[in-house]
């Protein structure tokens, strides 16, 4: 099985321009976003699909492998689908480019996921704290028995009838099928993404699986600068010295 992974880049972010050319230590969090992926060897290859110039040249300049989109993209899926279309692969691994703490064993429990030969989609999820499972940031999913997707929400799923009871937050790693990422990009926003504003409840809503993986990795996702200067923390932090 050939599988690779593919980090979508766009330099323009709505609430945090520039962010993935920001500087982590000493390098900007693209670069330890692609060195982490490589590091792993998971993968036949590893690709950053950009539609800028200044992170293509940062990735190339430094021995990586980069690719331009030919156009604009909505969507990390769409420009996903443009690069690997004419491309020989059974299984594509979306990573975010605001991961920059994404480790191997969370990876590799999702690329795992696909033993199964009826995974055609996959996702990670992690425990959350009653904070985060507030905030409409942070996108919480419920799963059924086999830890298949059954919903993604902005609000607390299911209802919070107890402070103690356990909920999972969504994190935006997926894994798919390349004939059905093409399929997906191919197919018309549904009506529960565009309440919720998230493009996996397409797949929900067209009858495909979304299997989630839990993981328990500490993930610092870089949307305002806030998060940025926790990650600079953390990554100064001895328990992430630790964890690597």
């Amino acid at each position: 099985m050939k599988i690779i992974a593919v980090i979508p880049a766009r330099f323009n972010a709505s609430r945090f321009p520039g962010k993935l050319m920001q500087l982590l230590g000493e390098k900007p969090v693209i670069r330890h976003v692609y060195d982490n992926v490589v590091s792993t060897n998971l993968f036949n290859k590893v690709f950053v699909v950009t539609d800028s110039s200044i992170i293509y040249d940062e990735i190339v300049g430094a021995g990586g492998l980069a690719i331009m989109s030919k156009k604009q993209h909505e969507s990390g899926s769409d420009r996903i689908a443009e690069a690997v279309a004419d491309m020989d692969v059974d299984v594509i691994v979306n990573i975010q480019g605001d991961e920059p703490f994404i480790q191997k064993q969370a990876i590799e429990n999702l690329i795992f996921s696909f033993n199964d030969s009826s995974v055609c989609v996959a996702s990670l999820m992690k425990k959350t704290n009653r904070q985060d499972a507030q905030s409409p940031n942070v996108v919480k999913v419920v799963v059924g028995k086999k830890s298949d997707a059954l919903y993604f929400s902005r609000s607390v799923i299911p209802f919070e009838r107890s402070e103690s009871q356990t909920v999972f937050t969504h994190v935006g790693i997926y894994a798919y099928k390349k004939e059905v990422l093409l399929t997906f990009t191919k197919q018309a926003p549904s009506e529960l993404e565009r309440i919720e504003g998230l493009e996996q409840l397409r797949y929900l809503e067209s009858g495909i699986k979304i299997k989630m993986v839990e993981t328990d990795y500490q993930s610092v996702s870089i949307d305002t600068l806030e998060d940025l200067e926790e990650a600079r923390a953390l990554l100064n932090s001895q328990s992430y010295e630790k964890r690597k």
